[in-house]
């Protein structure tokens, strides 16, 4: 079972659709269901094609409607030996990684108390690392379900082990006994869709039950079996396997007997093949996680298979059950093989001595793929959307070969074709958000022994990567580390394209670093350089973050004009990963100009761009800035569903700044539904995620919001009240805040403590001197004529003026001023 058909809904899980009948199990899927209900962790154990993916689907979907955090399914059956689970889970609930932070740190958080069934498929492959995960699971998580399936117990405190059986077979001999048999109703099922008209009779019953009674009732060797129908008789089959068993069970005497079962099955079905099926089955499996017809043809072919006929001979192999054709993808018809199949051919593949150059071909066209989507975002003339969109689409699906093919290339020591590969797939790389693993092999093929001799242009694209890469997970240092060197090499050797890339992410680092006049040349320069390439996507990135820089330093006007530069850009590629990020700058321009209705347009318009692509930020964003439309202009209604719309999609990232920042705005949906108690608990919860996150220090502005929301609930409450809120809130984890936030009209407020409890004012909470000095910074007076004012020493009235800007989180006297006057403090 693979999950690469699955649709992901924030709420509902990715279950995907079963292809067919589910044929008996009716008991077992019954009592698992009730043993999921007292167990936190069920493992489905069994050999080999025994059934264990498809039970544990069929189970989840039995359960879905139990678990509001949904049911997620995690394939590993591609997984590498050293590969960690944690990324796997991650990526399939859309958590990303976050700054000074581990993955698993960001997961565990996330699922902290989240009631939901996580199925994790095929751990044998990762057996060991999926042990640890669940033991660690089981602790942080205790809302969270795991049933697992694996050929050996996980063997991990509070495991419960269900040994998956064989289907039931014949109890006695005769037409009447044979369909109260679960194997026999299987063959049945399946050799009717084979061959139109198959019944079961009194003439073949008997046969019927012998067979599957040698087939030990393994669903897979079953439905092979069942296949064959087409071009054998159901004796002749049961003959052929007959003869196949007795060889094979004089064999690998150690070997156990269902894996005998199940290998003579799969070995005589291939010795049945001709020989250009047996050709194409075996090369097929360097293609992990499926392919098309065209990538078929383009790799398989050749000593003696032409390209000609390999659609002819991969409907052989799907009629006879070996390939499945299970998902149409941008208008194409998805094949796999099941992971039994696929092991058995990649075997042959081996035996035949193919292997190696099979891999390789894999590998160039992977990287053909890859240089297409590239050349669909850059060419000119510009591709449409409706071009571009559906190779997106593909693209995705065949991530796994593009990381197979990546993988390969390191082994084999060609870091150069590896560097090519990623950086051909750079855009979809950082659009989509694809960080992991595309930062682990840049690192690792970066800094190889062969990596000093790789062209520039190579490393000076991968290098500007590996920023990128490092900015998007907020890793700073190791963004300037590495397109500090992309830069010195791009300038000695004039290659201008890479270094508006680097440049440009230096000057992010600026910005993040408040170093604005820095910052300002950086983006002077990397425009500069991209100018000098016909490279317009690039441009319009460059455009947008000198609009986002702008607007920080409240250059309004130049705001506008550079994200207006930036939509010009962007709809001229047509390119709805591009337009969003320009709409979103204007909605901020627009919002801080105080024209609301040309922000909700702006936002409305960049959300309707975002409804058939992943672009999680994105969207957040846009939900978030109409819940605060809303609640500028008072529809309190609106503005809930936006806002708590963002926050569950935020929640789901794993992203903690954007919880606090959700959470930080519902506190002013609550002041302004005149829940003061609940406003300041949530200011609270959201003052303690940004703490845990970054110590004291405190984002722009952040003090002075939290002033703004605390200073009417003081009027209305008194401050010892509102600081025994604010506690309570800062107490909270984030799950029980984001719980609390979301919390409908019938909300239950925890009642505030009985006993002595400590009373300590936000750290936002301005002192009545310094109201007054406020004041009169607005009123443009220095810190010698504060001092004068007030009869104080100039030392003290600096030192006041300090704690003033760092309780508001403002950098400038000019930011004091500003806020003081707009809310009428003077």
């Amino acid at each position: 079972m693979t999950q690469d058909t699955a649709h992901i809904s924030p709420t509902g899980g990715n279950l995907p659709l079963e292809p067919n009948d589910f044929v008996g199990r009716q008991v077992d899927a019954e009592e698992l269901v009730e043993l999921l209900g007292v167990a936190r962790l069920v493992t489905l154990c069994g050999a080999g094609g025994i059934g264990k993916s498809r039970l544990a689907i069929n189970v989840a979907g039995r359960l879905a409607a139990g678990f509001p955090g949904g049911v997620w399914l995690v394939e590993l059956a591609e997984a590498a030996g050293d590969e960690l689970i944690a990324p796997r889970v991650a990526s399939v609930l859309g958590i990303k990684a976050e700054p000074s932070r581990s993955l698993s740190e960001t997961l565990f958080d996330a699922l902290a108390d989240r009631q939901m069934l996580l199925v994790i498929d095929n751990c044998e492959s990762l057996i060991d690392e999926c042990a640890r995960f669940c033991r660690t699971l089981l602790t942080i998580c205790p809302e969270v379900r795991v049933l697992t399936t694996s050929r050996e117990p996980l063997r991990v405190a509070g495991e419960t082990v269900w040994r998956v059986p064989p289907l039931t077979l014949p109890e006695a001999d005769g037409h009447e006994y044979a369909m109260d048999s679960e194997a026999v109703q299987l063959f049945v099922r399946r050799a009717r869709a084979a061959v139109r008209g198959f019944t079961l009779d009194a003439g073949n019953a008997d046969e019927i039950a012998s067979l599957c009674g040698a087939l030990d009732g393994m669903p897979l060797a079953i439905e092979l079996a069942a296949a064959l129908c087409r071009v054998l008789t159901v004796e002749q089959i049961h003959a052929r396997l007959r003869d196949r068993f007795r060889l094979l069970s004089e064999g690998d005497r150690t070997a156990p007997a269902r894996h005998q079962t199940l290998r003579a099955t799969v070995d005589w079905s291939y010795q049945q093949l001709k020989e250009p099926e047996r050709i194409l089955l075996r090369r097929l499996a360097v293609f992990t996680g499926g392919w098309t017809l065209e990538m078929a043809e383009k790799v398989c072919d050749g000593d003696g298979l032409w390209a000609e006929d390999v659609l002819s001979v991969l409907c052989g192999l799907v009629d006879k059950s070996l390939v499945l054709a299970d998902a149409e993808v941008a208008g194409e018809t998805r094949y796999r093989m099941l992971e039994t199949i696929r092991q058995y051919a990649a075997e042959q593949l081996e035996i035949a001595g193919e292997e190696h150059e099979l891999r390789r071909r894999h590998r160039d066209h992977m990287a053909v793929i890859a240089g297409r989507v590239h050349q669909l975002i850059v060419r000119s003339p510009r591709p449409t959307w409706t071009e571009i969109c559906p190779v997106l689409v593909l693209l995705d699906e065949l991530q796994s070969n593009l990381w197979a093919a990546v993988r390969w290339s390191a082994e084999v020591e060609e870091p150069e074709n590896a560097l090519r590969l990623l950086v051909l797939l750079r855009w979809p790389t950082i659009a989509g958000g694809r960080f992991t693993p595309a930062d682990e092999w840049l690192e690792r093929l970066l800094s190889a022994d062969k990596s000093a001799a790789l062209p520039p242009k190579v490393r000076g694209d991968a290098l500007v990567l590996r920023g990128q890469v490092a900015f998007g997970q907020g890793d700073p240092a190791k963004a300037y580390e590495a397109c500090s060197e992309a830069a010195d090499l791009c300038r000695a050797t004039a290659l201008h394209g890479p270094l508006s890339g680097a440049l440009a992410i230096l000057a992010w680092v600026a910005i993040y670093q408040r170093r604005p006049d820095k910052a300002r040349r950086l983006l002077d320069e990397a425009l500069e350089a991209v100018r000098k390439v016909d490279d317009p996507w690039h441009e319009m990135v460059i455009r947008s973050m000198e609009g986002t820089f702008a607007l920080s330093e409240g250059r309004a006007k130049e705001s506008q004009r550079s994200f207006e530069a930036a939509l010009a850009i962007a709809r001229g590629l047509d390119n709805h990963w591009a337009t969003p990020v320009a709409l979103i700058g204007l909605a901020q321009v627009a919002w801080t100009r105080g024209d609301l209705l040309e922000a909700r347009t702006h936002y409305e318009q960049a959300l309707d761009q975002l409804k058939d692509i992943t672009a999680h930020w994105q969207t957040i964003t846009c939900l978030s800035g109409l819940g605060r439309i809303a609640l500028a202009q008072g529809d309190l209604t609106t503005a809930r569903a936006r806002l708590t719309e963002s926050l569950r999609l935020c929640r789901r990232t794993g992203q903690r700044l954007g919880v606090a920042r959700r959470i930080e705005t519902l506190a002013q949906l609550a002041l302004a539904e005149e829940d003061d108690h609940r406003a300041v608990r949530l200011a609270g919860a959201s003052a303690a995620i940004r703490n845990a996150m970054s110590g004291s220090a405190m984002p722009s502005g952040f003090g002075a919001r939290m002033e703004e929301l605390l200073q009417p609930a003081r009027a209305r409450l008194g401050d010892t009240l509102v600081a025994q809120l604010w506690a309570l809130g800062k107490g909270m984890t984030q799950e029980q805040a984001v719980r609390y936030a979301l919390e409908g009209e019938d909300r239950a407020e925890t009642p505030l403590p009985t006993g002595r409890m400590p009373v300590a004012a936000p750290l936002t909470t301005l002192t009545g001197r310094e109201w007054e000095i406020a004041e009169l910074i607005a009123r443009g007076l220095s810190n010698k004529a504060i001092a004068d004012e007030l009869v104080i020493s100039p030392a003290t009235a600096a030192r006041h003026v300090a704690n003033i800007l760092a309780k508001l989180g403002f950098s400038s006297r000019t930011q004091v001023a500003t806020w003081v006057v707009e809310h009428n403090r003077v």
